[in-house]
């Protein structure tokens, strides 16, 4: 034995290593010990953070990590070798107005930037007259150089019912042939994402079969709970620095529990309640108006007379 040797007074026997030795043996150990966990899911972590940042929504939370780890494992199959398959990332939202689909398709974009999937993601946003023309030809140029803004990122189309309403003679038809044609040629190109309500969409895809099957990502946006509601109103009141009453909370709180109700599929949820609290801000700069000491209490409260709801029935 090459190391040294030396006797303890209890008779035990005690192995000196040198140092060369003991680095190995470090060495050793760093092999043999766990992985840290990889960095790569950064980049979800992100996200995930942005997302738990919003009210509600926890299918669509759940549903953007399908996709992230579904975009993942696909590379690392092509890393290996193995058939990875052809993904279609075109998508489809769901849901009334107000619900988030904006918002989450903007995270979608950066996303996917991040995990090289789309070199932008950049989110153009169109509707029918951004698609449609008034002559023959017009409207496939014009959905030509949008989906030309698009490329490297995504094309967002809202209300994309719209397109088929006008039947076989309409230039939404053309359009949509168009935005068609486009998705197959340019598939690695830009991400079609079409929105709308959850009934009109779904008529909208049975006039054209095939549509369907290019959209494999459907997200369903539910309607607020007017808990999620309220604390979507005391949100933006925080960031504007606003404060509510105890009795301008309880209005607010019963006004939402009836217009949901009455509206139903015609609730704009989130657009909703920012509206009647730009209203109230301004109704309460009115109320002001006439007070002559202005302290920050004052400035920041909102009470029960700033939020007036006649003209919502």
């Amino acid at each position: 034995m090459s190391e040294p040797i030396r006797m303890k007074n209890n008779g035990q026997i005690s192995i000196m290593l040198n140092v060369n030795n003991k680095e190995k043996i470090r060495q050793l150990h760093k092999e043999i010990s766990p992985k840290p966990l990889s960095h790569e899911h950064a980049v979800l972590k992100e996200i995930e953070k942005e997302m738990n940042s919003l009210v509600g929504m926890e299918q669509i939370k759940k549903m953007m990590k399908e996709v992230y780890a579904w975009i993942y494992i696909n590379k690392k199959r092509e890393e290996a070798g193995l058939k990875s398959g052809k993904q279609v990332l075109h998508m489809m939202f769901k849901g009334n107005p107000g619900t988030g689909k904006t918002t989450v398709a903007r995270l979608i974009g950066k996303l996917f930037q991040k995990m090289d999937v789309l070199p932008k993601g950049h989110l153009i946003e169109a509707e029918r007259a951004d698609l449609v023309g008034e002559y023959i030809g017009h409207t496939a140029q014009k959905t030509r150089d949008l989906i030309k803004k698009a490329a490297g990122g995504i094309l967002f189309v809202d209300e994309a019912y719209s397109l088929g309403r006008g039947g076989e003679k309409d230039f939404g038809k053309e359009a949509i042939d168009t935005l068609v044609k486009h998705m197959e040629d340019k598939q690695n190109d830009f991400i079609l994402i079409l929105a709308g309500y959850s009934r009109e969409m779904d008529y909208f895809l049975s006039l054209n079969p095939g549509l369907q099957s290019r959209f494999p990502l459907v997200f369903h946006f539910p309607d607020y709970s007017v808990g999620e509601l309220m604390e979507i109103s005391h949100r933006m009141l925080g960031e504007k620095e606003y404060t509510l009453s105890k009795e301008a909370e309880s209005k607010l709180k019963d006004h939402l529990l009836y217009i949901k109700g009455m509206r139903g599929n015609h609730f704009s949820n989130g657009r909703y309640v920012r509206n009647i609290i730009e209203k109230a801000i301004r109704s309460q700069a009115m109320r002001l108006l006439s007070e002559a000491n202005l302290d920050k209490n004052i400035l920041t409260s909102l009470i029960s007379e700033d939020f007036n709801f006649s003209s919502e029935k």
